[in-house]
């Protein structure tokens, strides 16, 4: 993802704000219960691939302090509407941006899996773990190899609404990618379409080779199926740690 085209431009990042919610409503609720050390010492809370603020508005309503980061500008001005009482929102793209200090770091919806390059998820992941403060939080999730090996028959879906239709052609170009074409139908104010596309293409990774990773930045963590209840899919792991005080 760049600077110049990040991935959700606005229609994308409306259909996912209005249709796709099911993952922060599931994740969001174990997220509050791990990170409560934090919320105890009025620690920050960096969250990284904020999309439009769905898991943002679980922890502020939650009593956090939550730093909102995305690289998308339009998931970003999403995110100041469903959670306006964060403490702050910032544009950050990872790998090479710097990353403010924290005492925790969160993100869902598999944001690293966006970078190019397995090398700049490496390089994302040591930044992030150096960020964490001592004491601090690490959780995210991480796309595995095994998400592709599971949907690598699955060719083409629709979502329709009454003001946005998307459908997505999926495919596996190899192991460790994953590729969404996506065209987006949205109503304008005149009762008029637009269409959009964007094609995303996530980099998978052997996820049991990022705890050693971390390890090397001082963060004790494990692969987990989940946050904490909510199971995640298939192939979506939770990478979950700390960083000893």
């Amino acid at each position: 993802m760049t600077n110049q085209d990040p991935y959700y431009r606005e229609d994308l990042a409306l259909v996912h704000h209005l249709g796709f919610a099911f993952h922060a409503d599931g994740c969001g609720p174990d997220l509050v219960k791990l990170l409560a050390p934090v919320r105890e010492r009025d620690g920050l809370v960096l969250e990284i691939g904020c999309g439009s603020g769905l898991l943002t508005r679980f922890l502020v309503d939650a009593g956090y302090r939550v730093l909102a980061t995305d690289a998308s500008p339009a998931m970003l001005a999403l995110a100041r509407e469903t959670a306006p009482s964060a403490e702050a929102f910032a544009r950050l793209t990872l790998p090479d941006d710097p990353v403010p200090e924290a005492d925790a770091i969160v993100g869902i919806g598999h944001p690293l899996n966006y970078l190019p390059t397995e090398d700049a998820i490496s390089r994302a992941l040591v930044a992030l773990a150096r960020a964490v403060r001592p004491g601090g939080t690490f959780a995210t999730d991480l796309c595995d190899f095994e998400w592709a090996a599971a949907r690598i028959d699955e060719r083409e879906r629709s979502w329709i609404a009454d003001d946005w239709a998307l459908i997505t052609r999926f495919n596996v170009p190899s192991p460790d990618r994953y590729v969404r074409d996506m065209t987006t139908f949205v109503r304008n104010a005149d009762g008029s379409w637009r269409r959009d596309h964007e094609r995303h293409d996530n980099v998978l990774l052997d996820v049991t080779a990022v705890p050693p990773l971390l390890a090397g930045e001082g963060i004790e963590a494990h692969a987990r199926r989940s946050f904490g209840e909510h199971a995640l899919p298939v192939g979506l792991y939770a990478i979950v740690g700390t960083k000893p005080g």
